[in-house]
């Protein structure tokens, strides 16, 4: 469907946005381009969109170069909002429906994709009277219109609350499932991990990790744990039974060294800490990433997910 071949681009300056990346999309596959902001993702996007000219390397759909006709088969998602706020949802999305339907067509499917994020009944508010979230599901509706073969979804969770989340999450499914080819782009990673067929990390234009999101946790998966409590966790960094330890409020991500066993760990934790579960695990992406590229230069941006 989509193969990304050894792209790069760098900007004025010296500036390497994109340095070599590589990967495919295929139908009915859901990819995850993930890494905090700044790291490539856009510019990848950019250049899938031929929006942007790659310095070296190819992008192919269909077997053919990106070109300005590759976009009819294209659906996108943008992390900025770029619908008119003044229109109304029902103008608003009959307008691009009919760009690739008959007008009669146009209307019933437009119908059914606000039923689908129940906004049925909303066809005469006007897109500024809406929440971020509503204005999300429309942008999302507008995106998909078409009936695109490959759709590029922009941290598509911006202004979601949970609920809202989870209806996302379905959507998405239901149209990977149709045998849509879907690249989600995002720096929440938890997020990723529930909803990615594949994922590609990025940090500094490369691609540092890539695969199945299940290959890339067998690959860095250790005597892993992780540890739900009350309290201050800050000292399980000091054990000497903990080789790392990823603490965050009311958990942690604990990998012990390769001879630790639960047991033993157990009488360290007790005494400071009310605990409410611990299981052994495979490590988070988040985890994976800090892993790979250290603590400190994890961008603050960079978050697990709601």
């Amino acid at each position: 469907m989509l193969i990304v071949d050894s792209i790069r681009k760098t900007y004025k300056g010296g500036i390497k946005a994109v340095d070599g990346v590589s990967f495919r999309v295929e139908s009915g596959m859901v990819l995850g381009i993930l890494g905090p902001n700044g790291a490539g993702k856009t510019t990848t996007i950019r250049m899938i969109l031929n929006i942007l000219k790659p310095d070296e390397g190819t992008i192919t759909f269909q077997g053919n170069p990106v070109q300005e006709t590759t976009k009819s088969q294209i659906g996108y998602l943008p992390e900025e909002r770029g619908l008119y706020r003044k229109s109304a949802i029902g103008d608003s999305l009959q307008y691009f429906a009919e760009l690739k339907h008959p007008q009669p067509e146009a209307k019933k499917i437009v119908a059914t994709w606000l039923e689908r994020f129940n906004l049925g009944g909303m066809e005469k508010r006007k897109i500024e009277e809406l929440s971020k979230g509503n204005q999300q599901k429309v942008q999302f509706i507008a995106a998909v219109l078409h009936n695109p073969d490959l759709l590029i979804l922009d941290e598509p969770f911006s202004g979601l609350d949970p609920v809202n989340q989870l209806l996302f999450k379905d959507v998405v499914q239901d149209l990977r499932n149709e045998g849509k080819a879907i690249i989600f782009c995002t720096h929440q990673l938890e997020s990723a991990e529930k909803i990615c067929d594949e994922i590609v990390l990025y940090n500094k234009g490369k691609a540092v990790v890539q695969g199945t999101v299940e290959a890339v946790k067998q690959r860095f998966g250790s005597n892993t744990l992780r540890v739900e409590f009350d309290g201050d966790a800050q000292f399980l960094s000091s054990l000497a039974l903990v080789e790392k330890a990823e603490i965050f409020p009311h958990y942690a991500e604990l990998i012990l060294r390769e001879e630790a066993t639960l047991n033993e760990l157990l009488p360290h934790i007790l005494p400071h800490l009310t605990l409410h579960k611990v299981e052994r695990v495979q490590p988070s992406l988040l985890s994976i990433f800090i892993d790979i590229v250290g603590h400190g230069n994890v961008p603050q941006d960079f978050s697990v997910g709601q």
